[in-house]
C-alpha cells in the first residue's frame, strides 16, 4: 500500500494564561523555551508535514516560530480559558489549518508540558496509522504494575480488578497501561474534527519510562524536569 500521500499535521496547544506556573511555555529549560522541545520533537520525527502551535499568545507564537513551528493564526480567547478541554482546541486548530493549507489525514497531538518524549514514538505512531487504515488512533502508554481503586456506587472503595487482591513480585503481575496521549499520539483527522481524541480501534506503543511521567504544571514539576535533564545529559543508562 502506498502510504506516502497521507498528510500529517502535528498540533501543539500552548495557551498563555497558565496559573500553576505563569509563562511556563516560554520559560527556558534545557537551553530553550519549553514550547521548543515539542516543536523540535515533531520536526525530528520526520513524519509531520506541518507542525502547528495553537496559542493565544504572541510571545508563545514567536518562540514557537523560532523553533520551526507553523503559526498562521492566534487562537480565540474563548478557547484558551482555564477549563477549556483539549478536544475543541484541536478541532479548531485543524479546521483553521485546513482552510489555509488543505486537508490532513492524520493528526499528531503533543502536549508542550511533556518534554521527555522520544521523536521515535511519534514516528512509530504515524507509521502504524499509515500502514493500517482500520486504526483510529495510536498512542504512547506507560506500563505500571500498581494496584488501582475507585469509589463504587455505594461510596465504598473497590479494586478496579479483583485479581489485584493477589499480591506478588511485579515481574509476575499483569501490567496496566496509563494512556499518555500528550506524550505522543496519532489520530485520524476525522475524529479530531468530531471533537474526539481517541477512537475505539487503537494500538498502544508500550513504554516503561520514568522521566516521561514528568508533566510540567508547577514550579516543583519544573525543578524535577531540570534535574532529570541534567541527569540524562550525563548518564547513558
Amino acid at each position: 500500500m502506498n502510504v506516502s500521500g497521507k498528510r500529517t499535521i502535528a498540533l501543539i496547544p500552548a495557551r498563555g494564561g497558565s496559573k500553576g506556573l505563569p509563562g511556563k511555555n516560554v520559560r527556558g529549560i534545557g537551553g530553550k523555551p519549553l514550547i521548543a522541545h515539542s516543536v523540535e520533537h515533531a520536526i525530528r520525527s520526520g513524519v509531520c508535514d506541518r507542525v502547528l502551535v495553537t496559542t493565544d499568545s504572541e510571545e508563545i507564537k514567536a518562540a514557537a516560530e523560532l523553533a520551526g513551528a507553523w503559526c498562521p493564526f492566534l487562537r480565540d480567547g474563548s478557547l484558551a480559558e482555564d477549563l477549556t478541554p483539549t478536544e475543541p482546541v484541536l478541532a479548531d486548530a485543524l479546521l483553521q489549518a485546513e482552510e489555509i493549507d488543505g486537508a490532513f489525514d492524520i493528526v499528531v497531538f503533543l502536549q508542550p508540558t511533556d518534554i521527555f518524549r522520544k521523536p521515535d514514538w511519534i514516528t512509530r505512531a504515524v507509521t502504524m496509522m499509515k500502514e493500517d487504515d482500520t486504526l483510529e488512533s495510536v498512542f504512547v502508554a506507560n506500563k505500571t504494575h500498581k494496584n488501582f481503586w475507585y469509589r463504587n456506587e455505594q461510596n465504598k472503595w473497590q479494586r478496579v480488578f479483583d485479581w489485584m487482591a493477589v499480591y506478588g513480585p511485579r515481574q509476575t503481575r499483569t501490567p496496566l497501561f496509563r494512556e499518555d496521549t500528550g506524550l505522543a499520539s496519532a489520530i485520524r483527522s476525522s475524529l479530531v474534527r468530531e471533537g474526539r481524541r481517541t477512537g475505539h480501534k487503537v494500538e498502544i506503543i508500550e513504554i516503561d519510562d520514568t522521566a516521561s511521567g514528568i508533566d510540567i504544571h508547577s514550579a516543583f514539576d519544573f525543578h524535577l524536569a531540570e534535574t532529570a535533564l541534567t541527569y540524562l545529559e550525563t548518564h547513558d543508562d
